[in-house]
This record gives structure tokens, sequence and C-alpha cells, in this order.
């Protein structure tokens, strides 16, 4: 398929990748021109200087931009996607956003006679490259249908939610339950080593057990030493947690461990650790941790 991907960071650049590998043409736009530049080196496909210049001709556009500023500046803002859409195309936004801004976008694509799905990714910057993200997608049945043979190709499952804005709402439960599990090991790690224990033995132990995750599995060894640069910045996950509490003011669902561990974030980033991943709360548990 001609297809176009717009936003080449830690995840798109690969999902893009992945994408080209599986024979499908690429026009590819990213912000940063040398970005785009050093992808087409590598992949081949051609690079557009604008959203919209990348939107022209293409069956399907994906994105993956950082928040809802972003991504409203790359579909409607000057020369952005969507003035370059054609009819009966369809628009893919792997931004992690509010769904306020889905719906506003779906609406706004259905207006001018293409589709859009949001469908933001889980997974991280290994899953990205490895092909094994996991993909919550919120619109139409049929638009998702047309969608998932692409998806696919870098997705370890890609499931339809329900309408729009319900994969960006399934996304904020990800990073929900993400945020209470990695407070959860923090503490439980460095309650091991301030017990004198072993704290790769204590997880080897009992990662066999109950208390065993994705997080336990993938970070604590990372976490115990003081390492923190494996993926998803602290900036983020605040990005995102403040999205979450948004929504949940709005529902009236009730998020005291969430709005506890957002505040835990803010305290690593103003030990400097803004770029750090979301391992690091045990940091702040361990003020000598650099």
């Amino acid at each position: 398929m001609n297809l176009a991907f717009i936003g080449l960071g830690v995840m798109g650049y690969p999902m893009a990748g992945h994408l080209a590998q599986a024979g499908h043409q690429l026009v590819v736009f990213n912000r940063t021109t040398f970005k785009a530049e050093q992808w087409v080196e590598q992949y081949g496909g051609s690079l557009a200087l604008t959203p919209m210049q990348a939107a022209i001709g293409a069956e399907i556009v994906l994105a993956c931009v950082g928040n809802d500023e972003d991504l409203r500046q790359i579909t409607l803002g000057e020369d952005g996607a969507f003035e370059g859409m054609s009819k009966g195309s369809l628009f893919i936004d792997h931004t992690t956003a509010s769904a306020n801004i889905t719906r506003e976008l779906f609406k706004q694509a259905r207006d001018q006679g293409f589709s859009f799905l949001d469908a933001p990714v889980s997974g991280g910057q290994a899953g990205a490259q490895n092909g094994q993200l996991a993909i919550m997608v919120g619109g139409n049945a049929s638009d998702f249908e047309r969608a998932k043979p692409v998806l696919d190709v870098y997705a370890k499952l890609a499931k339809l939610m329900g309408p729009p804005g319900s994969g960006q709402l399934t996304k904020m439960v990800n990073q929900i339950c993400i945020a209470g599990l990695v407070q959860g090991l923090a503490e439980g790690l460095n309650f091991a080593q301030a017990a004198g224990l072993d704290g790769a033995q204590v997880v080897e132990v009992i990662a066999k057990g109950a208390a065993q995750s994705w997080q336990m599995d993938n970070r604590s060894q990372t976490m115990l030493q003081g390492e923190f640069d494996f993926g998803f910045a602290v900036d983020w996950m605040r990005k995102d947690l403040a999205i979450a509490l948004a929504e949940a003011h709005l529902n009236g669902a009730s998020l005291p461990v969430t709005e506890i561990v957002d505040g835990y974030y803010a305290e690593v980033q103003a030990m400097g650790g803004n770029r750090w991943d979301t391992s690091s709360l045990i940091a702040r548990l361990r003020p000598n941790t650099s």
C-alpha cells in the first residue's frame, strides 16, 4: 500500500521501518528533518517536507507524536495532514492523547470524507523495535478491519475497543495500572535491600509466584542497579497520567494511588530524572541513586 508515517521518534521510527520491510511504500515526515533523512537512507521510501505533503496520495496515514498540541499541529495546523488527505483514505493516530481531541479529529475527518482511528500503543521502545506492540483502537469496525493488516505488521495484538476515543481510554487504564505496579515493585525492592537481602535472589523467587509482572521481569534488575535508561521517560509518563487524571475528573472514577504516584514522579523530575525511565520511582526511595 501507499502509506505515510508522521513522527519518527523512538516509537515511530521502528514502526515505520517494519512497514517498509513488509513491502509498503512509505512517505515519511518528521519535524527534525535529519531524522527523516536518516530513516529514508536506512529503509528507502521518500521524505516529505510537511505533513500535508506526506498525506497526499496516501491510502493510510499513520502518526505517532508527543501530545495533544503536537497532534493538532500535524493534523489541523498550517500544512497539516488533513489538508492532504484523500476522500476515502484513513488516518491512524498512535499518539497517546486525550479522548477529547480524538473525538474532535474523528468528526473533522468524517466531515472531510475520510476515516480516523485512535490507536495508542503499549510495549515501549523494545516493543516497537521487535514488532510486539499492544494496540488499543477506537473507531468504526469497518475502518479497523481495513487497518488491521497494517497494524499487525508491528503488533502483538491489535484490538478494537469501541467507538472513537475508546483506544485512548484503554491506554489510560494501561498507564494507571503501570503506575501502581512500578511503585509497588520499587517499594518491595527497596525493602529487600534495606533488610539485607540479595535483591536479585528475592526477585528470582517471587517472580515465580503471584508478585510476578512485566515490570518485575524487565525492570527489576536495572532498578536494583540504579540504572534508568531503558525506555519510556518520566516526562512522558506524567503527561499520560495527567490525561488519565483529567478524564477521571470528568467520569467520576477515583484514582487515589495514581494521584500519589504522579506526585512521586514529580519528585523524580525534581531530582533531575525527567528522562529517566518510569522504573526510576525507586530513586526517590534511595536519594543517592544517580
